[in-house]
């Protein structure tokens, strides 16, 4: 690999050293609830296709694509069991890609047939997997998600733009008194970000924004592809009634997954710290707020980009959905997989500039074999820190 693939964090196919880079990780691919025992799903994730199946003991499974016999795919099979079977000539595997079964041929006909498998673990409502080589590494938890209350996981569908543009998107505060203008105005924020200092961490990079009143607010990035949010339940157009905990505040962790190089989606985990009747009055509020929520932010995006509507008009129940939109215009306003070369990067873009720094050097060590820093989630971590 020459000089310039340790630049290239767009690109994450096997083989690129984004891809490498990004399999060396723990990745989530499906929200749990949506995947039933005894269903299989397609999932293509950084390029490459797998089947994704929850076996009727309730463990899920990721798979190979493709059946080893004639090449089928394998999600339109039954899961039988723990195992899954081929929809076109019925070959049968076990979790671990291993070929149980065969019709018409004797046991050991399936003694070398072996499919490869992936490790799985359900965490915080979602479906991880590790796509890389050898062992995977614990899976990093996060235990200020992890209390009594309610846990909020999904996906925001797809974006038909590179992952790396929400990531830059998310190390860049400056962005927002523009691309949020509307949003800011809905909630009465409109005071400017004027300093952004960012600093590389044990876990990512913590990015501290002063603004022109001299308030500042502490925003978290953990290596390589969460975002950390910081909201309440007022910007999410709920509010349980005036008591201080009626607009409970919130982490959101957002992990941005490419599907291939022009594609990415969204997980989102939000924690809410609401139980028993409180909880149950979330609940009813966001299942009346969502009943009749109109288009998506996706279908918005599309219309602002074409001309067809403009940002002011756009109308949604709350006003993280509106963030969405906006982000969505700026960031597939970029194009499906932009060359960062031709970007003209100022000293304000510090903290893009820090983040690409940084995804720079661990590329480089890991095509030169040299160890990569060990990213690590500290035990006592306050997201809700705010300076």
């Amino acid at each position: 690999m020459s000089g310039d693939d340790c630049k290239d964090f767009v690109h994450t196919n096997p083989g690129t050293a984004a891809g490498r880079f990004m399999r060396t990780f723990w990745q989530p691919v499906y929200v749990a609830a949506a995947l039933e025992p005894g269903h299989a799903k397609p999932i293509r994730i950084m390029g490459e296709d797998f089947t994704l199946y929850r076996g009727m003991t309730g463990t899920p499974y990721l798979v190979d694509f493709r059946c080893a016999h004639r090449q089928t795919q394998l999600s339109v099979g039954w899961v039988e069991e723990d195992c899954i079977r081929c929809f076109y000539h019925g070959w049968k595997y076990d979790g671990s890609g291993q070929c149980v079964e065969i019709p018409g041929e004797e046991v050991s006909a399936t003694e070398n047939i072996c499919i490869r498998s992936y490790p799985v673990q359900e965490y915080l409502g979602l479906v991880f997997v590790y796509l890389g080589d050898g062992q995977p590494p614990a899976m990093p938890r996060y235990p200020e998600c992890e209390g009594p209350g309610i846990l909020d996981a999904l996906t925001k569908g797809v974006w038909p733009c590179n992952y790396f543009s929400q990531l830059d998107n998310a190390g860049d505060p400056l962005h927002i008194p523009f691309t949020h203008r509307e949003a800011r105005k809905r909630v009465g924020i409109q005071t400017p970000i004027v300093k952004i200092h960012p600093e590389e961490t044990e876990y990512g990079i913590k990015y501290t924004s002063t603004s022109s009143e001299g308030r500042k607010v502490v925003r978290h990035f953990f290596m390589p592809n969460i975002v950390q949010l910081i909201t309440n339940l007022r910007h999410d157009g709920i509010l349980l009634d005036d008591s201080p905990s009626g607009g409970a505040v919130m982490p959101r962790l957002v992990w941005q997954v490419p599907i291939d190089d022009q594609n990415f989606t969204s997980f989102v985990v939000t924690y809410i710290p609401l139980t028993g009747d409180r909880a149950e009055r979330f609940w009813q509020l966001k299942r009346a707020m969502h009943r009749d929520e109109g288009p998506s932010p996706q279908e918005l995006g599309r219309a602002v980009l074409a001309g067809h509507l403009r940002i002011p008009d756009v109308t949604v129940p709350d006003v993280y959905k509106l963030i969405q939109v906006e982000d969505y215009v700026a960031q597939v306003g970029q194009g499906a997989t932009p060359d960062h070369s031709r970007d003209r990067l100022r000293s304000s873009d510090i903290a893009v500039l820090l983040l690409r720094k940084i995804w720079e050097r661990e590329l480089r060590s890991l095509v030169e074999n040299r160890r990569l820093k060990e990213w690590r989630h500290p035990p006592a971590f306050d997201m809700m820190a705010q300076e």
